[in-house]
C-alpha cells in the first residue's frame, strides 16, 4: 500500500489543484515554497506525518511543493474515501 518514491521525486508541486491529502509510511519528505523564484525550505516531515489535508475540505491550489529526502513511502487519501469514511 502507497506509492514509493525516490530521492527529490515530486510528490505534489506548488500551484497544482488537489483533491487528496497523504500520509507518509516511511521515509522523509521536505516541505518548501517558491516566493520570488527562490526555494525556501518549510519543514521536514517524516513517518506518520500528513500533509496536503486542506485539499480535502477546499479547492484550492497547493500552496507548497513537497520533495522526497531518499526513499519515502506515501499513503494518498483521496477526497471521496476520506469524507466517505467520516460519515
Amino acid at each position: 500500500m502507497g506509492k514509493q518514491y525516490s530521492d527529490g521525486d515530486l510528490i505534489v508541486r506548488q500551484g497544482d489543484v488537489g483533491d487528496c491529502m497523504f500520509v507518509i509510511q516511511h521515509g522523509r519528505v521536505e516541505v518548501i515554497a517558491e516566493h520570488d523564484g527562490e526555494e525556501i525550505r518549510l519543514r521536514e516531515l517524516g513517518k506518520n506525518d500528513f500533509f496536503g489535508e486542506m485539499a480535502i475540505f477546499e479547492d484550492e491550489v497547493r500552496t507548497a511543493t513537497v520533495r522526497a529526502l531518499g526513499d519515502a513511502r506515501v499513503l494518498t487519501i483521496d477526497k471521496k474515501n476520506f469524507l466517505s469514511g467520516i460519515h
